[in-house]
């Protein structure tokens, strides 16, 4: 996997997101933190394009009773890798996506003015599948090259008392490893 310098996956299949803007000027691409995150939409379901209809504002709400409670959030993420580890980007990572919400980490503010978002599609209450992580460690590894990533983190770290993913089942110590197993 490589990120061109306008800062897209080659290869990846893009679905672009108007849930982003500019990163704020003074940061001048100082991308230094990356944020693992899951999602399922409907919840623990898998393999529709809901989630690809939630990024671009176009989830049709009559479809599941979930939908009505999040059909006014506006979010997107960098990258979602699916449970097929299929990669889809929404935003280039020279932009700001709307992933990490109110958040902070190490007393720095507003989390996605410094960071990438990486959805993997799951749950909080399953493992996740084997591709995803190779996937995960690969685009892990792309992204170092470009950007001076100082910490990997989940979405609960930078924003506690809201959010769990990418949660229990997520195998850190398995992820660190194959990112270890890479750069040796």
């Amino acid at each position: 996997m490589k990120i061109d310098r306008s800062g897209f996956l080659q290869g990846a299949r893009f679905v672009p997101t108007p849930n982003c803007d500019d990163r704020p000027p003074e940061l001048d691409l100082e991308v230094s933190l990356l944020v693992i995150h899951s999602i399922s939409l409907p919840p623990r379901e898998y393999g529709s394009d809901d989630i690809l209809d939630f990024f671009t504002n176009q989830l049709d709400v009559a479809r599941h009773p979930y939908f009505g409670l999040i059909a006014d959030l506006r979010v997107s993420a960098h990258f979602l890798i699916r449970r097929d580890g299929e990669v889809i980007q929404f935003v280039s990572c020279n932009r700001r996506a709307w992933h990490a919400g109110v958040s902070s980490w190490h007393d720095r503010q507003r989390c996605n003015d410094y960071s990438l978002g990486i959805e993997l599609e799951g749950s909080d209450e399953e493992p996740f599948a084997e591709v995803q992580y190779e996937r995960l460690a690969e685009l892990t590894e792309a992204i170092r090259e470009v950007y001076a990533i100082t910490d990997i983190v989940g979405h609960a770290d930078v924003a506690p008392v809201r959010k769990t993913d990418p949660g229990p089942h997520f195998d850190w110590a398995r992820y660190r490893s194959m990112l270890a197993e890479k750069s040796a």
